[in-house]
């Protein structure tokens, strides 16, 4: 750990030219940023890719009001600079953080209180592989659902980054995992990573299968990214006093509903985005995961799927990975040495 680290003024980072396809994404050459009020310089070591920057890319996620208009919202480096007030952190401490865009860079300025240290024996690129995915499962399975050793827990995408890092949050917690994917081979990886059950939602239905193994138990929390027809089938799962929740709606946001069951089992709908909310917020989230998360981490009890790496400057090839089948989290590393393309 040094004081002083020489970073340099300029860097390459990603940009969206315009909104489409994964063309679109574009190397550039830019200013290296400066940490401002609370915040730490990171030099990036690896950035995860994430579907919401596919649809900032595609111009349906704009970045909020003062996030850097570049897509990347997770990265684990080195930090090389200290903005006034970061506490805690020094330079050359190596942490991973949660940002609200840029993260597909060289360097990459983030809020102190959403960098957590990176976990023993965790390289760079699981590192940048944590903060999106775990900071959006706890705060919606375990902040908003309140889920609970015993309980029953459904997510869909088992396969995904959020739904390897929701199994295994979810099994060292106590809870009873279910979760669907797209082929027999990944149903059994979920199963391998905690699932008691994972269904191929291309050849079962999810709500029969369920139904059957629960009989009138039920589902007590879920984890929706899917929205559309999932929703009803979700409410008929449901056990009395049952929490849903949103996080994404990838077979359609707008959906027809019978809220009888919703009244009569006392249901809770409920949902959430991450980006928008205040630096607070996200403080908190961090501070829970450090807590409870961090040590399973650290014993190898949960561990980042990495799917593939990517250098920086194919961003364009990671995003039509991410948007074809792949199993866990895809990353970007400027550090060329580091990367490994499956």
């Amino acid at each position: 750990m040094t004081d002083t680290v020489t970073v340099p003024t300029q860097m390459t980072a990603i940009r969206i030219t315009r909104p489409g396809g994964p063309e679109v994404l574009e190397p550039f050459t830019r200013p290296v940023p400066e940490p401002g009020e609370g915040e730490v310089l990171i030099r990036v070591h690896a950035a995860g890719v994430n579907y919401p920057d596919v649809l900032q890319r595609q111009g349906r996620y704009p970045p909020p009001r003062g996030a850097p208009e570049e897509p990347g919202l997770e990265v684990a480096g080195e930090i090389v600079a200290l903005g006034p007030n970061a506490a805690r952190w020094q330079i050359g401490d190596a942490v991973c953080a949660l940002v609200s865009g840029g993260g597909y860079a060289e360097y990459c300025v983030a809020p102190a209180e959403t960098c957590l240290p990176v976990p023993k024996g965790l390289s760079m690129v699981e590192a940048a592989a944590l903060p999106e995915t775990f900071f959006t499962v706890w705060t919606n399975v375990f902040d908003r659902c309140r889920l609970q050793p015993g309980e029953v827990f459904l997510v869909h995408g088992g396969a995904g980054g959020i739904g390897t890092t929701a199994i295994q949050m979810a099994r060292v917690m106590g809870a009873r995992i279910f979760t669907t994917a797209g082929s027999d081979e990944n149903c059994r990886f979920c199963e391998e990573l905690g699932a008691e059950r994972a269904i191929n939602y291309r050849t079962e239905d999810f709500e029969e299968v369920l139904t059957g193994i629960l009989g009138k138990n039920g589902v007590d929390v879920v984890l929706d990214i899917i929205g559309g027809e999932y929703v009803q089938k979700h409410i008929r799962l449901a056990n009395r006093e049952g929490r849903i929740c949103n996080i994404n709606y990838q077979n359609g946001a707008r959906v027809e509903l019978d809220l009888l069951p919703v009244m009569l089992k006392r249901l809770t709908l409920t949902g959430s985005t991450l980006r928008i909310r205040p630096v607070q917020d996200k403080a908190r989230i961090a501070s829970a995961l450090e807590k409870h998360i961090w040590p399973h981490i650290a014993e190898g009890e949960i561990r980042p799927v990495i799917d593939s790496t990517y250098p920086l400057t194919e961003a364009a090839e990671a995003h039509r990975r991410i948007e074809g089948p792949h199993r866990g989290k895809v990353v970007l590393s400027p550090d060329h040495w580091m990367t490994v393309k499956k």
